[in-house]
């Protein structure tokens, strides 16, 4: 199934980008092509690039000393494609493309269901006489690898309610893009006496993930809530055979210190 992705330019010419899926996975090839119609006077095309872009929440600090926040498209992966040539007025020219996807790109679909807060697309860019024209992000669906599934799953079936997902600016150990992805869990009835949230990020590879687990917890009489956090490895050989959720109940007792209380 293809699916065309059609942006204007500047001279009238017109891009549509067509991609063989929009469904796509971290480690994996978007694969496609670009197809550009002259418009209506002779032009020459510089360069046609590709990029993967994604929202990302950007937080900081005014001189005042007061937070901020807000949301910003940042590219984390990039594709030139061919060289620079001539387009005749109406005339037509396509361009195959393989567009790696990064392992670490953020998951936008579990079990074929929008993660909410989630943009993530492709953007074609065009260099016409030495004039950078942005297409329109068009949205494609990341799902996740079969062990960030059965992870997920695992939360699901401890009762865990899913909150929502966003990306923040900031690299973190072992990573190579500006941002990682926190996807939030409302807690379980179990453990909703010790948990306000939960939140869970990867860091992917080809052999194995990172799980880094971060928990709000719940203050109790004599002391004030706080945060936890723990990271682990997780080796892909082998995933099938993990009981996922007796590993998650076990890393989450580590976390909240308090083993025996949950059931």
């Amino acid at each position: 199934m293809f699916k065309k992705l059609s942006a204007m330019f500047g001279g009238g010419a017109s891009v549509d980008t067509v991609l063989a899926s929009p469904h796509t996975q971290p480690g994996d090839l978007l694969r496609g092509e670009v197809r550009i119609s002259g418009g209506n006077v002779e032009m020459v095309v510089d360069r046609v690039e590709l990029e993967l872009v994604a929202k990302v929440e950007v937080e900081g600090e005014t001189l005042g000393g007061d937070d901020y926040e807000h949301n910003t498209m940042m590219a984390f992966q990039r594709l030139h494609l061919g060289h620079r040539f001539s387009l005749a007025p109406g005339a037509q020219h396509a361009v195959p493309f393989e567009l790696a996807v990064p392992w670490e790109t953020p998951i936008t679909s579990v079990n074929g269901y929008p993660l909410h807060g989630m943009q993530l697309g492709v953007r074609t860019e065009l260099e016409l006489a030495g004039s950078l024209d942005k297409g329109d992000m068009d949205p494609i669906q990341v799902n996740p690898l079969p062990a960030q599934a059965r992870l997920l799953d695992a939360f699901s079936r401890l009762g865990f309610q899913f909150k929502g997902a966003d990306l923040e600016r900031g690299t973190l150990y072992g990573s190579r893009l500006p941002f990682f992805q926190e996807i939030e869990f409302y807690p379980a009835h179990q453990y909703a006496g010790a948990i306000n949230e939960l939140e869970v990020t990867f860091i992917s590879g080809p052999q194995s993930m990172d799980v880094l687990l971060e928990l709000d917890k719940r203050g109790g009489f004599l002391s004030s809530g706080s945060d936890a956090y723990n990271r682990f490895t997780v080796q892909y050989a082998g995933a099938e055979q993990l009981n996922w959720e007796q590993w998650l109940h076990e890393h989450l007792q580590i976390l909240t210190q308090r083993r025996g209380m949950f059931h």
